[in-house]
């Protein structure tokens, strides 16, 4: 066991690449952390970046434990970011708990990252609602079949409850679970982070004052 780890150990030791997509420069960013987080996210959409919308999001639980996952952001403007999910999941159960999360986007195709630290808001039932009947019946048929977080025992039980469910709202509309919905981030500071050669990483940091203008600092790699 000893030596296996210490072979493994060594592979990792030896994953190392060169950073060299571009620069940040202070000039370049844009004085709204949200307008530059619209650059580079049409930059990922633009690009190979696998799932340019999948964010990592960070919750902490009652007794103060942090738990993260993916979620995929669906909108976001200068009020904060949005993604859905079912209010019985952990997530939402820690967000009602503590409030305070942080979102990650990995975009390292790019060599990029970005990093949000805020407070998460319930949307109003109807901006769900609107959202729900976007998509897919299939997802929206998932939603009904899932008791997310929940133990399950056995893929087939859940495939059964998908069927039952496809049975049951055969006709007509899926209406929106009481038990599903969204979710806005209320922004409370940014890190843009672009890799650099040597190591010598570009990294902003915006942070908002009292009078909601947003302050911006250049932060050490």
């Amino acid at each position: 066991m000893a030596d296996g780890w210490f072979i493994s150990q060594m592979k990792l030791e030896d994953q190392r690449r060169e950073y060299g997509a571009g620069r940040l420069t202070r000039d370049s960013l844009s004085a709204c952390p949200y307008e530059q987080l619209d650059r580079w996210l049409k930059d990922a959409l633009a690009s190979d970046v696998p799932d340019p919308t999948a964010m990592s999001i960070s919750t902490v639980s009652s007794d103060g434990k942090p738990w993260q996952r993916i979620v995929l952001l669906k909108q976001f403007d200068d009020r904060g970011l949005v993604f859905y999910t079912n209010f019985g999941s952990r997530k939402a159960a820690e967000i009602a708990g503590n409030p305070n999360v942080c979102l990650l986007f990995p975009w390292t195709l790019l060599d990029r990252q970005v990093i949000i630290g805020g407070v998460a808001e319930k949307l109003p039932a109807r901006e769900a609602l609107k959202y729900f009947l976007s998509r897919p019946r299939e997802s929206q048929l998932a939603v009904w079949a899932s008791r997310q977080s929940s133990r399950l025992d056995s893929r087939s039980l859940l495939e059964a409850q998908y069927a039952r469910i496809k049975e049951k709202f055969s006709r007509g509309d899926v209406p929106l679970p009481d038990f599903w919905g969204g979710f806005r981030v209320v922004a409370s500071e940014f890190e843009f982070w672009q890799g650099g050669e040597k190591r010598l990483h570009d990294r902003f940091h915006y942070r908002q004052g009292d009078n909601g203008d947003w302050q911006i600092q250049r932060l050490a790699p």
